[in-house]
């Protein structure tokens, strides 16, 4: 086959396009992170995603989370679906204006990009063990942390839910970058494609892009 005619030819051997037929991607905030993380998605070739967030485009999304001067005053996930729309017409793509509730539908895999640790905390919540992909990206400036929890023992991950009074003032992403928010986007990929291929997910990843400091948990 002509590699010009199939989209996913130069991906083969990384990414199972047959098993991301079966992958049903909930997308919860699509700010710094989550945006990177839909539009990573959709070219890798999920065919389903589902964007939840309450959130308006301004002015300084189009520095930090890549939105587009023309999108300002759109929803989130309206402007985010547009992007999506334009690598692949075809991804069925459904939207919630809203914040997460827990009467919400959502798919088996997804990726949690709110900016508060409480926010983190109620989700998890409601969706621990009904998920069978979890990845959660946080991000302080130019530190980057990345959880994955692959199966239904999140033990791990819950202790890393302390209380919002320890946390950092601010949101998770009130000092950030595109570059910061890409590459926390591509870990929690990564992770996914992980999961899709059978090979154990790596349960927290830890990156200082300013020391080079890189950790990485054993996988589970």
């Amino acid at each position: 086959m002509n590699p010009s005619l199939d989209r996913f030819s130069r991906q083969a051997g990384i990414v199972p396009v047959d098993r991301l037929g079966s992958a049903n991607a909930t997308v919860i905030g699509v700010g710094a992170i989550g945006r990177q993380v839909a539009i990573q998605l959709a070219a890798i070739g999920i065919q389903k995603i589902q964007l939840i967030d309450f959130d308006d485009v301004d002015l300084s999304n189009t520095t930090t989370q890549g939105y587009r001067h023309r999108e300002i005053g759109l929803a989130k996930t309206q402007a985010c679906a547009i992007a999506i729309a334009e690598l692949d017409p075809t991804i069925d793509i459904t939207l919630l204006q809203d914040r997460f509730r827990p009467r919400h539908d959502i798919g088996n895999s997804v990726f949690c990009c709110v900016d508060s640790i409480s926010a983190r905390t109620a989700i998890w919540n409601s969706l621990e063990g009904k998920v069978d992909f979890w990845a959660d990206g946080r991000m302080l400036g130019e530190v980057i942390r990345v959880f994955a929890v692959a199966g239904h023992d999140g033990s791990l991950y819950r202790s890393t839910l302390f209380s919002q009074s320890e946390a950092h003032p601010g949101t998770c992403t009130s000092r950030s970058t595109i570059y910061a928010a890409s590459i926390a986007a591509a870990l929690m990929v990564h992770q996914f494609t992980r999961w899709l291929r059978d090979i154990a997910v790596d349960t927290e990843t830890s990156l200082n892009l300013l020391s080079g400091d890189w950790l990485v948990n054993d996988a589970r």
